[in-house]
């Protein structure tokens, strides 16, 4: 009965240790943000309005999560509509039959303090390919409704040659119109599912 007893609490401690918590973003208090140089002297800043992110975690400190995120390319703003509709053409994005950005965790480690790596797959343009976001963990609080909340930092850079988004004009002097390299910024608020 004793032994019955301690394995039972041995159980329970155990699933308790490794109990998964399961965040889904809250899109009112996060941003999705690009920025992407032009006509090599300046730099032109965009988001997207819609999307979507779950992390799955077996530790409070979030260390080896499952996160995995989408992005609505239709939801383009760089606060010009004929640029917005060119960037959504088959000259960059072709919104219409990839309409969706979507990435999906191979690891997070925690690196320092709070400072995290994030590497996984990156969907864009019909194109799989590795990426790595450099992340700050900014801790978890309760907000005024009693929601555990938690939130992050990330950014990384890609090259939109490696997925297709090929698209120039050179300029008088040669240089190219629109930068191949594009600064993803997000900042993201993670909601605890109950």
């Amino acid at each position: 009965m004793k032994k019955t007893f301690l394995l039972a609490a041995a159980l329970i401690v155990n699933t308790a240790l490794f109990a998964q918590s399961k965040w889904g973003v809250d899109p009112v208090h996060s941003s999705v943000k690009f920025s992407v140089e032009h006509l090599v002297i300046s730099e032109v800043d965009g988001q997207f309005k819609k999307f979507d992110g779950n992390i799955v975690s077996k530790t409070p400190n979030f260390s080896n999560a499952e996160i995995s995120f989408s992005v609505d390319v239709n939801s383009i703003n760089t606060d010009n509509e004929m640029r917005d509709k060119h960037l959504k053409s088959p000259d960059f994005f072709d919104a219409e039959k990839y309409p969706d950005m979507t990435f999906k965790s191979t690891s997070f480690k925690k690196v320092s303090g709070n400072k995290y790596l994030l590497v996984g797959n990156l969907n864009l343009h019909g194109v799989t390919k590795p990426a790595k976001f450099t992340v700050t963990y900014g801790g978890t609080a309760k907000d005024g409704y009693g929601n555990t909340k938690a939130g992050f930092k990330a950014s990384t850079v890609i090259n939109r040659f490696d997925y297709g988004l090929k698209w120039n004009n050179l300029t008088e002097a040669g240089g190219a119109t629109v930068g191949k390299d594009i600064t993803i910024d997000l900042k993201l608020e993670f909601a605890q599912q109950k």
